[in-house]
Parts: C-alpha cells; sequence; structure tokens
C-alpha cells in the first residue's frame, strides 16, 4: 500500500501543538505520535536522556515562547541554526523553539521496523542547543502572505507537470494517490484549530509537495531528455516553495 503523500512532517505538527493555547499534553502527543511506537527524547535540558515525548511537550509549552518547525533539503538549509544543520538536513526537518531557558531545535530520527504492507516506526527526538534563530527564519521564509501568494503561482507549474505526464495511466498506484492529494483538507489532521490563511497554506504547501513527490517518481515514457531536464528543474522551484510555504506557517509566538 501507498503513504499517503499528504501526512505532516511530524515537526510540523509539533509545533503547530506547541504554539496552541491551552494546548493539553496528552492530546499533543497523541496527535504528534499518531501510529508510531512512543517517542523518546534525548538532550533535554535538566531530564535524563530517553524520556518521553510529554516531558518535552510539557516543558516547552510553559511560559513564554517562539516555535517553528523548518524541512531544509540538500543545498537549502531553509534557515536551519548552523549547530542543527547536518542532522536536521539528513531527516529534512526539525523543530526550533526559543524558551527563556534558550533557544533548541529537536530534530527526529525515524527507523522504519516491519513489512511495506504494515509498517512502524520508531522516533527519536535529538534536542541541543542552538542561536537564536527568529531573525535568520524570517529573512529565509518570508511572511505567511508571501508563502501563500508564492504558492498559487507554484499550483499551475506542478499541475502542468502531472498533467503532462498523465501519471494515473502509466502507475497502477498513482490513481489513488492523486485523489488524497485532491481531496486532502485539514479537517483529518491531528492539529489544533487553525485560522484561515495558515490552514489553506498548510494544505496548499502539502498538496503541492506531493504532486511533485508524484510528477518526480517517474517521467515517463513520453518526454526527452530535455523536456525531462526542465520539468525536474521547475518542479524542484515548487518543492522548495512548498517546504518554505509549510514551515512559515508553523511559525508562531506564544505567550
Amino acid at each position: 500500500m501507498s503513504p499517503d503523500p499528504t501526512t505532516l512532517p511530524r515537526s510540523v505538527v509539533l509545533a503547530l501543538w506547541l504554539q496552541a493555547a491551552g494546548v493539553s499534553p496528552g492530546v499533543a502527543v497523541r496527535s504528534v505520535q499518531g501510529e508510531d511506537e512512543p517517542h523518546t527524547v534525548l538532550g533535554l535540558l535538566d531530564a535524563d536522556d530517553g524520556t518521553d515525548l510529554r516531558e518535552l511537550v510539557t516543558r516547552w509549552c510553559a511560559g513564554p515562547r517562539e516555535v517553528c518547525a523548518l524541512l531544509p533539503a540538500p543545498g537549502d538549509p531553509a534557515g536551519v541554526p548552523a549547530a542543527a544543520d547536518p542532522d536536521a538536513t539528513d531527516a529534512g526537518e526539525c523543530l526550533l523553539i526559543s524558551t527563556p531557558q534558550g533557544s533548541f531545535a529537536a530534530i527526529p530520527s525515524i527507523t522504519a521496523f516491519g513489512s511495506a504492507f504494515e509498517t512502524g516506526h520508531l522516533v527519536t527526538w535529538q534536542v541541543r542547543e542552538v542561536e537564536p534563530w527568529s531573525v535568520h527564519v524570517a529573512g529565509a521564509l518570508g511572511s505567511l502572505a508571501d508563502a501563500e501568494r508564492d504558492l498559487r503561482t507554484s499550483l499551475v507549474t506542478a499541475t502542468e507537470a502531472l498533467d503532462a505526464l498523465d501519471v494515473a495511466r502509466w502507475r497502477d498506484d498513482a490513481a489513488d494517490a492523486i485523489e488524497r492529494v485532491r481531496t486532502s483538507s485539514t479537517s483529518s489532521w491531528p492539529v489544533p484549530d487553525l485560522d484561515g490563511r495558515r490552514a489553506r497554506v498548510l494544505q496548499l504547501a502539502t498538496r503541492l509537495r506531493a504532486i511533485v513527490g508524484l510528477a518526480v517518481s517517474d517521467d515517463g515514457g513520453a518526454v526527452n531528455l530535455w523536456q525531462a531536464d526542465q520539468r525536474s528543474t521547475a518542479l524542484r522551484e515548487v518543492e522548495r516553495t512548498a517546504r518554505h510555504a509549510l514551515s512559515a506557517a508553523t511559525y508562531a509566538v506564544a505567550r
């Protein structure tokens, strides 16, 4: 069975819960873990290694905090502080938080086990102290309004690429995946209530990443090398736009 292409990264879900008002640690933990095995945490300040995710959430939901999830890729650190960059890029995601105790990055290490039909996941969050990050991240991501505008432009490029490939015709699993992309909604995600623009950006960015994933998985049989290269270049930029927009939608200052 193909994985759901619209699943949110764990760092995104965690960031949205950490900024929510009156968050219940239990609800937040269940939402982030989903069907994973219980998550463990290493490097949390004044906590034993191997503590659980509830301890992290409980601590980081108390008091003022600034939160953002970043989704770096090779060649595009997307604002990740230097101290966390290599591991965050390898993971493809990380959570940043600033509290009165300092600024930290939490990077998930995810190990799959089981069969393709029944896959489980072991997740360990590595916490490390980083330099203050808000100014650098704001410069890398831009505003939420900027993200929404850029996403709508990128949607045209991504949709044209998918239509040109006609992936539903030549990939057995593509039709179901495309349908999940088209019908995806924030209402099915394990996240707190979101304001209108934030929900729109999250939904559109996730949809774009899923479209790109489908489009780049195979060039099909009806394109030449030049066309494939042109499309690949365009889709890489679409994917970068979608990653940055997802991050912009997770940024918040909570009191």
